[in-house]
């Protein structure tokens, strides 16, 4: 009996999934507020978001003429640990788009460098973390993006392959890691990465709708096998 061969598309969260640059600013601005430093405008925040928490820590206290202090990381995991979801929105079309992509039998995952525990929670709460096979964070796995084994490690938990995947994000981590696993990498324009980030993409997306037709594209249509 013939059975189609299922692709896989590997998504970044922030700036690809999610807007969700006003919780993690308006958390960085309490933390800020709490050591007397200056608040950061949402266009300043989203420059500094994309490597994990640690580094946009390092990045605003760096800003402030500061270092980050021995209990920063803590105190900023705990309160967006708590806020993650009171402004942050998924973009348009998102649910529509990933329910289509699942009608037409593709795998679905996540493999952002955001921590995997407030990555699983943000999804559920914006309705949608049922819809994928693997949730990686940046704290899943000994490496994280741009390093290639953050994806393939997410594609292995996910059940795909390298061969029959590709890889979706607005950062230029996001299209270095798909680059260094062999998998076409789609630059997602919407996001926070700068355009220049996608000048090594396989493709561009306009908007998040433009996925399915992109990423199919780029493998080809869903192939049966015995």
């Amino acid at each position: 009996m013939l059975s189609p061969v299922s692709r896989t598309l590997v998504l970044d969260l922030d700036g690809t999934i999610v807007d969700s640059v006003p919780d993690l600013a308006a958390a960085l601005n309490r933390l800020m507020a709490t050591r007397g430093l200056a608040a950061f405008t949402e266009a300043e925040t989203m420059a500094m978001v994309g490597d994990g928490v640690a580094r946009l820590l390092e990045r605003a206290f760096a800003a402030r003429d500061r270092a980050a202090d021995a209990g920063a990381l803590a105190d900023y995991a705990a309160d967006y640990g708590a806020h993650y979801a009171v402004a942050s929105r998924l973009y348009p079309g998102v649910a529509e788009t990933l329910a289509a992509l699942a009608a037409d039998r593709w795998r679905l995952a996540v493999c952002t460098n955001k921590p995997e525990a407030p990555a699983r929670a943000l999804l559920d709460a914006l309705g949608i973390g049922g819809r994928f096979a693997a949730v990686c964070g940046g704290d899943s796995f000994p490496t994280r993006k741009p390093d290639p084994a953050h994806l393939l490690g997410t594609l292995q938990r996910a059940g795909g392959t390298p061969d029959l995947a590709v890889m979706a994000g607005d950062h230029g981590n996001d299209m270095a890691a798909a680059r260094g696993a062999g998998v076409p990498g789609i630059f997602a324009s919407w996001g926070y990465g700068p355009p220049a980030a996608g000048a090594a993409a396989s493709a561009i997306a306009r908007r998040f709708t433009d996925l399915p037709a992109l990423a199919s594209g780029l493998l080809g249509p869903c192939r049966p096998t015995r």
